[in-house]
């Protein structure tokens, strides 16, 4: 398995409080960190089929709520796994959002360190079907 990053498991995940109502729709820190262990164990098992799991927005294994499994290469930064198809082959390098460099920020967090090291990127950006930008964070995990 060439050096791949597993990313994004709280990538929509909202940092500030909920209300007991929008919390239901959110994904925890909890829940970011058992998805986060599942496409780890998915990844190393059969690198394929996980990336094809990865990709399948049905599959609520790795996408839950504003929960989501991304992946790109270290070698390329090219997306290998992401919750939109138009974004796969992507240089992760290149997603910028307003005058953040989200993507370059994220590569560069990680691309020195050693397999299993963790590393979180805090970016704003808004939730489906709004137009304001809320902290939210990438967790992501060199695998490979």
């Amino acid at each position: 398995m060439k050096g791949r990053i597993l990313a994004g498991l709280a990538a929509f995940m909202l940092l500030s409080q909920v209300a007991v109502a929008t919390a239901q729709q959110l994904g925890t820190a909890e829940d970011a960190k058992a998805m986060l262990d599942r496409a780890i164990i998915a990844l190393k098992s059969n690198e394929v089929k996980a990336l094809s799991e990865f990709n399948d927005a049905k599959n609520r294994q790795f996408h839950d709520r504003d929960l989501y499994v991304f992946c790109y290469n270290i070698s390329d930064g090219s997306i290998t796994a992401y919750s939109s198809p138009a974004l796969l082959n992507t240089d992760i390098r290149t997603l910028a959002f307003n005058d953040d460099p989200i993507g370059k920020r994220a590569y560069e967090a990680i691309k020195n360190s050693p397999e299993g090291s963790v590393s979180t990127i805090e970016y704003k950006f808004p939730k489906p079907g709004t137009t304001e930008p809320l902290t939210k964070q990438i967790v992501q995990t060199r695998i490979g």
